[in-house]
């Protein structure tokens, strides 16, 4: 009896059904661990799912019907199409003053806002002694409580015994009537907002961080100035964070409501319609003072229209934003 040197030549033959249920079996494990995974991950995403459902989209889905009704949060709505839009664009003498008012707090809010953090971070990014000391100052006012340092402020803004007008005295300098004037009401709340102004610079902070240090290194030796590294590498390099911080400064503006709020006359928006932000509008028509009757389904038109403009605004930024932001071909 002789061996062969091929064994698995001298096999029998499988029988018909065994080579299909082996070649069954090995993509079957493969194809179950599959299916099980996608099972764990839809289980861990439910909570999220559920909460965004439940918290976003339903209340979403519910203001848009609430917004073709008069409802007053006491009796059941009543269904009448798109006149609270009508009104709001025609017969409402408040709306119009609104969209003033939010278009002027994101002219002088936003660029403020985006200079003075970057600012910021181009100083604390340098080497300095007690450069730390100073990143945490800057930071500070961003963990303290906000209607505590709203409160604060409308005091430092008081005309007559404001800290304001004080230390405008000693420098003999004119005082401003500040919130009680409509000329200097928003450029006021502009001030108070631009107090928090650590949450843009820390952000600014970790991008110039970022920038790889042989670029600099490599611009020196060539002769180039403060200007022209700033200009030429930081700025560039760090545009997709600027382009970041543009859009939040954008839907933080749009959405004010806190400071004109705390700070306003029996947070009316005045003096006049001054620092009445469409925020603030949706709120003092959903919830009025005393004696007046609730609009909600004036209020949750009003939200639609501030939520379309936010997406019209956010989509134009990103829109244009190739012009300017800098991509690394090679990343």
């Amino acid at each position: 009896m002789t061996i062969s040197s091929h064994p698995e030549a001298e096999l029998p033959p499988p029988s018909a059904s065994a080579p299909l249920s082996r070649r069954r079996l090995g993509p079957r494990l493969p194809r179950r661990r599959a299916d099980a995974d996608t099972a764990a991950a839809y289980a861990f995403l439910a909570p999220a799912i559920l909460g965004f459902g439940v918290f976003v989209v339903f209340p979403l889905i519910r203001s848009g019907y609430f917004a073709l009704t008069r409802y007053n949060g006491l009796t059941p709505p009543r269904f009448v199409g798109f006149d609270n839009f009508r009104q709001m664009f025609e017969t409402d003498p408040s709306f119009w003053p609104s969209v003033r008012a939010t278009v002027e707090l994101v002219v002088l809010y936003v660029p403020l806002s985006l200079v003075l953090g970057l600012a910021l971070a181009v100083f604390c990014n340098q080497r300095l002694r007690g450069v730390r000391l100073v990143r945490t100052l800057c930071y500070l006012p961003v963990v303290l409580p906000v209607v505590a340092t709203i409160t604060l402020w409308k005091f430092v803004f008081d005309p007559q015994v404001g800290l304001a007008n004080q230390v405008l005295r000693w420098l003999h300098l004119p005082t401003g009537m500040w919130l009680s004037s409509s000329s200097t009401a928003m450029p006021s709340i502009v001030i108070v907002m631009l107090w928090s102004v650590g949450s843009t610079m820390i952000i600014f902070l970790a991008a110039l961080q970022a920038v790889p240090t042989e670029l600099y290194e490599a611009a020196r030796i060539d002769g180039a100035g403060n200007a022209a590294v700033f200009f030429r590498i930081t700025l560039p390099l760090i545009s997709p964070i600027m382009l970041l911080q543009v859009v939040l400064q954008l839907t933080t503006a749009l959405q004010t409501f806190n400071q004109p709020k705390i700070l306003s006359a029996g947070g009316s928006g005045g003096p006049g319609f001054s620092t009445d932000t469409l925020m603030l509008s949706v709120y003092n028509h959903g919830f009025p003072t005393l004696g007046g009757e609730p609009r909600l389904g004036y209020a949750s038109a009003q939200t639609w229209v501030l939520f379309l403009a936010i997406v019209v605004v956010v989509a134009a930024t990103a829109r244009f934003s190739s012009i300017w932001t800098f991509h690394d071909q090679h990343s």
